[in-house]
């Protein structure tokens, strides 16, 4: 009989030994254990994306500064301050804007007798990181050879994604940006010096349409059968924030609670539809119409679809029903 080990005490050890997880250059700086665990456990809930990137590989030091904050569509722009520590002498060397995709994904090993029996078996989660998007940009010139001491300072303008994605952590996956001065070094490891970059998705995308995370997620009112369900609150609603939605339900059932909900749904591969937000509502009330407020916590993803991803938003209004499965209605709803 084949024997299963349970790792749900071990942490990021397993009977095969230590599980890793890691994603590529420049974003390595937590490539280890800690992006590991044990299964059904969720490695990247405790990890912001900030930590992942590693600011150099040591062989150039400096600082590149933006004039601004980020968002999807827009120009970025800002100054690079470099000083080389060794010296280099590069193919080539340029200034590119990186986007990182990091998930996790679960894992199985299995361990045979000489007859093909099962004789061990283990299960794990750990993360994988690949970039989508690798720009470089011909302006402002990159030395290819510096001393040790050189110094380069110059401006940069370049484009953000012009639809994205926007920077989001999804609970089970990241997309990650930066900026980084990479020197392509021949016949050995590059040299790096980056900068995490917040890349904030722009409202206007949203109020167009584009992709799926528009339509009726920006409507202020969306029926549903009988009912409307309404957010009084201006749209896309920041995360952060507070909102502010009624529910005028005239067919609702009679149950022994009800509650308003704002979902979160993603196709990340080890994601999960979690509740953001939740309040209570008497069930009587829906029929007449019930208003109620609801808080999006800060750092939740905004709506988006790219890069393979996708996060969705909805109210969900439910109903408790003593006996019966619960009665439920939903709408659309968009989140920066």
């Amino acid at each position: 009989m084949p024997i299963s080990i349970d790792l749900s005490g071990l942490g990021n050890l397993g009977s095969f030994g230590v599980h890793t997880g890691s994603a590529p250059e420049p974003f390595d700086a937590l490539n280890g254990p800690r992006l590991a665990g044990s299964q059904g456990s969720h490695p990247l809930h405790n990890v912001r994306a900030e930590e992942l990137l590693r600011p150099t590989d040591g062989a150039v030091l400096g600082e590149i500064v933006l004039d601004r904050p980020a968002m999807v569509g827009e120009g970025i722009t800002g100054t690079l301050r470099l000083k080389a520590t060794e010296r280099i002498d590069a193919r080539k060397a340029a200034l590119r804007l990186i986007g990182l995709r990091l998930d996790e994904v679960t894992r199985s090993r299995e361990d045979r007798d000489s007859e093909g029996h099962v004789t061990h078996s283990e299960f794990w989660v750990e993360t994988s990181g690949k970039l989508f998007i690798e720009d470089a940009f011909l302006e402002p010139a990159i030395p290819a050879s510096l001393e040790p001491g050189a110094t380069v300072e110059a401006r940069f303008a370049v484009p953000a994604p012009r639809l994205g994605p926007p920077s989001a952590h999804l609970g089970e996956s990241i997309v990650a940006w930066a900026l980084e001065v990479r020197w392509d070094i021949a016949r050995g490891s590059d040299h790096f010096v980056a900068v995490y970059l917040p890349l904030a998705q722009h409202p206007d995308l949203i109020r167009a349409g584009v992709g799926k995370q528009g339509g009726v997620s920006m409507m202020a009112g969306v029926p549903v059968g009988d009912a409307m369900i309404s957010v009084n609150s201006d749209l896309p609603v920041p995360a952060g924030s507070e909102m502010t939605a009624n529910v005028r339900w005239p067919s609702a059932p009679g149950g022994t609670k009800g509650r308003v909900e704002v979902h979160r749904r993603t196709n990340a591969p080890n994601g999960a539809e979690g509740i953001i937000a939740s309040m209570p509502v008497d069930p009587s009330q829906l029929a007449g119409g019930a208003e109620v407020r609801l808080a999006i916590p800060a750092g939740s993803a905004p709506s988006f679809d790219g890069a393979g991803l996708e996060v969705t938003y909805v109210i969900r209004v439910l109903v408790d029903r003593r006996f019966r499965s619960d009665a439920a209605i939903e709408r659309p709803l968009a989140i920066v």
